[in-house]
């Protein structure tokens, strides 16, 4: 040791020794950076830091060498080969990146011992092969013990300093301790292999031609030293700098990933499993990071995208066409589901090799609902368009067509697939237009007219509606709504039957259903017409009121069917025999009436003569010969009146008294009829009071049996004591108490007096009620029946309700039903009036009748006509075998009650048997005979 220490301070030139060290230190420096860089890159990259580390750290330590030579003195000229030089220098640099590339490209400490060997081994080479090229005058000999010292110290520190240099995540201390480690074992082998050294002088003479000059070799192989040295240190710094710069980049790359939490972000090794995961992917999937790392993917499949190998094809996808999209269901930790959006990309080193693959999932279960609801919403609106009844077309503000639905060919006839978008607006007119006209001028003037009416509404912004009617007998309602930015949308509307539902709605509301003639309306408006025309120019209008004779009877004989036919046909034949400033109207059932505008009377006669030939000549329906008639009544204007409502009135009076007269089929108006009406108009507004102010009082009639003369019961007959008209006969005010309506309050006013009366009778006699035609139409007459029974306290089977049969001949099933309901209570119903009238078998076969009332017009004619007698004993004969009792009214005589006895009749009636009064003066009479 201390002959190396006086080799180290006597023999070397200490500035060059210090030069030397701080040579091999940068050298080793530069070495130790640059492994580290090689041994964190990959492929191409760690072998070019190699090389730069072999290369430099190889120089510097052969710089260091020659010039620590160069600083030996050794007492006598000394010289280098130049062949033995460059093979050292070579040796060192391959040699020295041969050790570092066997501890970096192979793992472990036995690699690293090795590499350490290699490295030491290098350095030994490159001195001894250098100490080969040494010149001078003698012979060189060397201490194996020191050459042995020197290799085992170099093999020691090389090794130490490479472990220090491959440590994992290396710091500054371990870079500077494996510096120092290396430098030491170049330093330790250079000064021990020197020590060794022993020098025999000779008389050998130096070539100084084959020599290196020491005086150019220490500054060129400084400065050649040194500029490696920093040119592979710059390397180096720049290469951390760009490693730092890295590392931060993805630093802040990994924040930015963890900060995204809208996003399942994370990688997959080239396997499929989960190789890192941020904190959206923990917050959309609900796995951890410690949870799912290391997991297949195929995790956040169902089991039938599993079983049907979806996550396999994934990557297959991705890996052969360089990305991989979809959209679909993804499971959760919790087994719940979203929809998601899933872009899957390859990712490759530098080599191009497949690594893994970058995962990016998106929740979109929300748009996929916005965009279901969407497509939902444009399905319906499709299906809407496809199937509205209009047609509909929208066009841009070019004229171009954008959009037109189905129902838009269909209403013109286009061909399927004829209108197409893009089409303008004069394109499709020339072909609506060559679809009816065959003649190119005809089409294509009718095309430009067409089109110049649509651009004037389109330029005026026209928002009423335009009706185009067809010849085919098409009509089209037209909308344009125009839009801000010029386009337009026009709806198209087949309104052809709606025009002619309108059109015949506007018939019917002024014509007559039925017989097509004007109604009161349109007949109404005529009259004014000829009324005003009469005013202006002079003349005379003439209106006649008509009712058509028996009309009832044919409805209820032939039917109504019948009825409505000879209504048509009369109406057929007075419409047909019109002549100028004439007119016929229905104005409801068998009303009509006509107008005529005349000078001369003989006109007016004229008119009315074939109105009478149209009304009285025979129809013939269904093998039946029928001869209606009609009653007319006839108003003059001025004359009689001065407006329409008057000449109406007045038409109407006359006609009322034309039937009621027996020879006279037509009348004309005088001013006594119109007395005669508003007397019945006074008549009708006092009956309305009469229950009020106690003006009505009952009379009963009494009721016996034929054979023994007892009292059965009693008919009840209302009177009316008028305050200033005095008594009025029921013939005078009942048909007109029916007219006005006031029998519903009068009737009910008769039914509960005459129960009460007879709730209070000490014996069982029954009472009679008549009932109106217009009670029984009313619906609630068997309640009210019901309930003035439950009032009164009075026995059911004490009241019998009379009817005649035109009472129920109108409605005959419903007057029927209440009937039924009426007798289902216990009071028994009568039919009145039997023989007169319809006198129809089939009423009394329909219904059971309790008790057969015989009119009496025979009475009054039994004892002088065979007829009337023969009439009485078939009734009674009918009444015996239907077994229905039968009474007879309008007894006045002995004789009469005889033929009655005779005949066998039931019960009997009349003025001989008692007359009708009051019952006070009933009751009195018979408290007087019982006196008696």
């Amino acid at each position: 040791m201390l002959y190396i220490l006086t080799c180290l301070t006597v023999e070397h030139d200490l500035r060059l020794v210090l030069l030397a060290a701080l040579i091999c230190f940068l050298s080793c420096y530069v070495a130790v950076v640059l492994t580290q860089r090689a041994l964190v890159s990959g492929g191409a990259a760690r072998m070019l830091w190699l090389g730069a580390a072999g290369a430099s750290s190889g120089f510097g330590i052969w710089a260091t060498h020659f010039i620590a030579m160069l600083a030996y003195d050794p007492g006598m000229e000394m010289g280098f080969l130049m062949e033995p030089t460059l093979v050292s220098l070579g040796v060192a640099i391959v040699v020295t990146a041969a050790g570092l590339g066997v501890a970096t490209y192979v793992s472990g400490l036995s690699a690293v011992l090795a590499g350490g060997l290699l490295l030491a081994a290098g350095v030994t080479s490159m001195h001894y092969i250098g100490m080969s090229a040494v010149e001078l005058p003698g012979t060189l000999f060397f201490d194996k013990t020191y050459v042995a010292a020197s290799v085992v110290s170099a093999a020691l520190f090389s090794t130490l300093g490479l472990i220090c240099c491959l440590r994992p995540a290396p710091r500054a201390r371990d870079r500077a301790l494996a510096t120092g480690l290396i430098a030491l074992g170049v330093v330790s082998l250079h000064f021990t292999a020197m020590a060794a050294v022993r020098i025999e002088p000779g008389l050998m003479p130096v070539n100084g031609q084959t020599m290196l000059s020491t005086g150019i070799m220490v500054p060129l192989i400084a400065i050649v030293a040194f500029s490696l040295l920093v040119a592979g240190l710059t390397a180096a710094v720049f290469a951390r700098q760009a490693e730092m710069t890295a590392s931060e980049n993805t630093r802040r790359f990994s924040m930015l990933l963890q900060g995204v939490k809208d996003y399942a972000i994370y990688m997959l090794d080239a396997d499929g499993r989960v190789a890192n995961w941020n904190d959206g992917a923990e917050r959309k999937m609900g796995f951890t990071a410690g949870e799912i790392v290391g997991q297949h993917f195929s995790r956040f499949y169902s089991a039938e995208d599993r079983a049907a190998g979806e996550p396999e094809r994934a990557l297959r996808i991705a890996r052969e066409q360089g990305k991989f999209e979809t959209e679909g269901w993804c499971y959760r930790k919790d087994g719940s589901r979203f929809w998601a959006n899933t872009v899957m990309d390859p990712i490759h080193d530098t080599s191009g090799d497949l690594v893994g693959y970058a995962n990016i999932t998106k929740d979109i279960t929300q748009d996929k609902a916005d965009a279901d609801r969407l497509a939902e919403v444009t399905k319906n609106l499709d299906l809407a368009l496809e199937n509205m009844s209009q047609g509909l077309c929208l066009f841009d503000k070019d004229e171009r067509l954008l959009l037109a639905n189905r129902r838009y060919s269909e209403i013109f006839g286009f061909p399927e697939g004829g209108i197409k978008p893009g089409m303008t607006l004069r394109e499709i007119i020339d072909l609506g237009v060559a679809g009816f006209l065959s003649d190119p001028e005809a089409r294509q003037a009718r095309a430009r007219d067409i089109y110049a009416r649509r651009r004037a509404a389109l330029q005026t912004r026209e928002v009423d509606a335009i009706v185009e009617k067809f010849s085919s007998g098409v009509s089209v309602q037209l909308y344009h709504r125009i839009l801000p930015d010029g386009s337009w949308v026009a709806t198209y509307e087949d309104v052809s039957e709606r025009l002619r539902s309108e059109e015949q709605i506007s018939f019917l509301a002024r014509h007559d259903s039925l017989t097509g003639l004007p109604n009161r309306a349109s007949f109404n408006d005529r009259l004014e017409a000829d009324l005003s025309s009469a005013r202006r120019a002079g003349g005379k209008v003439a209106v006649i009121a008509i009712d058509l004779d028996k009309f009832k009877e044919i409805n209820d004989t032939r039917g109504h069917a019948a009825g409505d036919e000879v209504l048509a046909t009369l109406s057929r034949r007075m419409q047909a025999s019109l002549g100028a400033n004439e007119t016929i109207a229905r104005l409801g059932g068998d009303e009509f009436a006509a107008s005529k505008r005349f000078e001369d009377m003989t006109e007016l006669t004229g008119f009315i003569q074939r109105l009478e030939t149209c009304l009285s000549e025979q129809i013939r329906i269904d093998g039946y010969d029928i001869r209606p008639g009609a009653s007319l009544g006839v108003a003059i204007y001025p004359q009689d009146a001065d407006n329409i409502g008057a000449l109406l009135n007045n038409a109407d009076l006359a006609m009322y008294r034309a039937k009621e007269a027996l020879t006279q089929t037509v009348c004309f108006y005088e001013v006594s009829m119109d007395e005669a009406a508003r007397r019945r108009r006074l008549i009708a507004n006092d009956l309305w009071q009469a229950v009020r102010r106690n003006e009505l009082e009952l009379h009963y009639q009494v009721q016996k049996a034929v054979h023994t003369g007892e009292t059965l019961g009693y008919e009840v007959l209302l009177r009316w004591h008028h305050p200033v008209r005095g008594t009025i006969p029921p013939s005078d005010f009942i048909p007109i108490a029916e007219e006005c309506g006031a029998i519903l309050p009068i009737g009910e006013w008769v039914l509960r007096e005459a129960c009460r009366e007879a709730a209070s009778w000490d014996d069982a006699h029954k009472i009679a009620v008549n009932l109106s035609p217009v009670q029984l139409g009313n619906a609630d007459v068997a309640d009210l029946v019901q309930r003035v029974l439950q009032e009164t306290g009075l026995d059911p089977r004490r009241l019998e309700l009379e009817i005649t049969e035109s009472t129920i001949i109108g409605d005959k099933e419903r007057a029927l039903e209440t009937l039924r309901r009426i007798k289902a209570f216990g009071v028994t119903i009568a039919i009145d009036d039997f023989g007169t009238g319809y006198s129809s078998l089939e009423t009394l076969r329909s219904f059971p009748f309790d008790k057969i009332k015989l009119d009496r017009s025979f009475m009054s004619e039994v004892e002088s006509s065979p007829e009337a007698k023969a009439i009485i004993r078939a009734i009674l004969a009918l009444g015996h075998t239907l077994r229905v009792p039968v009474l007879a009214e309008g007894v006045e005589t002995r004789n009469q009650l005889d033929i009655l006895l005779d005949e066998g009749c039931d019960e009997a009636q009349g003025y001989f048997l008692g007359r009708p009064m009051p019952m006070e003066r009933i009751r009195a009479a018979r408290k007087a005979s019982e006196a008696a």
